[in-house]
């Protein structure tokens, strides 16, 4: 390699290392002033509470009685602030042009997608916990994958026509081509990553955790695969979630809600399918398969066995049953889906630096 050459790829790569860092804190400190006015003024002004009581769970009930009322809606400063980061700045590269220019990382090919997946789910989440508020009990499972699927159904109409996409990419394997069956491997994916980390969200701080150590291991991938604009994208939404967990580790100022659940699950599964990583999901997402593989068994053997096999799930509230204090187990989960994590990420890079197998 030319030595100019190579100074330039090293100076390139130390700016978009600067720009990871300072998008990721500038998303961290703005989350911090966009949640002190969301508790301030409208959580204080209209108690939009969460509403603790389910039916035939007096387990989880009596865990988790003296929660009620805790305000929730709690994830729509992280998408807010990742929004607003984003618009920031594509919009002083529309106006100014050159240095923002360089800055700016909503693009078509990296950050439309993922972001309209923010944004959209983000809102459709809101909508489940203000009925959840009001005591109308928020969308039942049906609705709730019926809503899972229709947003879902948008990301892949953009995959198939837009972006053309019809294969998909089996690690230490390569690429298979599926053609339109693309179109429900997509909605597959996306309902299920949303559906695992809805169940994720029951203990102080615990999606929050996992959603960082998950976009941790995707930035990472992005960065690896050249796909900066995405990288930079999802720091935003780490500093935007580590202000979050500033709020939300025990005992939680607020939870989360399925306004930024649904919004982090959809993004997830989004960024998941453009890096053409999703089938490493099950490895970097390991604790959010454990809790919905848990909840699925749970549900199975109800109907057909007419008993259950946990105390209660998802499976963090039969380690609750079980006398694990709320912090051990929020620890423990992160610590494992960490672990997770970085061995997917370690998949990843062993993949991309072999031949496939076939």
């Amino acid at each position: 390699m030319h030595p100019t050459t190579q100074i330039l790829e090293q100076t390139f790569s130390i700016f978009n290392i600067v720009r990871l860092f300072v998008v990721t804190t500038l998303a961290f400190f703005l989350n911090l002033l966009i949640t002190h006015f969301w508790t301030k003024i409208l959580l204080t002004r209209f108690k939009p509470g969460k509403q603790i009581e389910r039916e035939n769970t007096p387990i989880f009930n009596s865990l988790h009685r003296s929660k009620e009322g805790t305000p929730t809606m709690g994830g729509l400063p992280i998408w807010l602030t990742v929004a607003i980061i984003t618009v920031f700045f594509w919009f002083m590269s529309y106006v100014h042009d050159g240095f923002w220019s360089r800055v700016n990382f909503l693009s078509r090919s990296q950050t439309w997608l993922p972001l309209g997946f923010l944004v959209l789910a983000g809102v459709v989440g809101m909508a489940d916990d203000i009925l959840g508020v009001l005591k109308r009990g928020g969308f039942k499972l049906a609705k709730r994958l019926v809503f899972f699927t229709g947003v879902a159904a948008i990301g892949a109409w953009w995959f198939y026509f837009k972006l053309g996409r019809d294969s998909i990419t089996v690690p230490f394997l390569g690429d298979y081509t599926i053609g339109w069956w693309y179109i429900l491997y997509f909605i597959f994916i996306m309902v299920a990553t949303a559906f695992s980390m809805n169940e994720t969200d029951g203990l102080d701080g615990l999606s929050g955790g996992v959603f960082l150590t998950m976009f941790g291991a995707l930035t990472a991938i992005a960065f690896d695969q050249g796909r900066m604009d995405l990288a930079i994208f999802m720091s935003a939404i780490m500093g935007a979630l580590i202000g979050f967990l500033w709020f939300n580790i025990y005992p939680a100022k607020f939870f989360m809600g399925d306004t930024g659940v649904m919004a982090l699950g959809f993004t997830v599964g989004a960024v998941a399918l453009l890096t053409n990583t999703e089938l490493l999901l099950p490895v970097i997402a390991v604790i959010p398969l454990i809790e919905s593989l848990s909840v699925i068994i749970q549900l199975t053997s109800k109907k057909f066995r007419g008993k259950k096999i946990f105390p209660s799930t998802p499976i963090h509230h039969t380690f609750e049953a079980m006398g694990w204090p709320e912090t051990q187990i929020t620890m423990r989960f992160w610590m494992i889906n960490a672990i997770g994590a970085i061995v997917g990420l370690i998949l990843f890079l062993i993949d991309s630096k072999l031949p496939p197998f076939r």
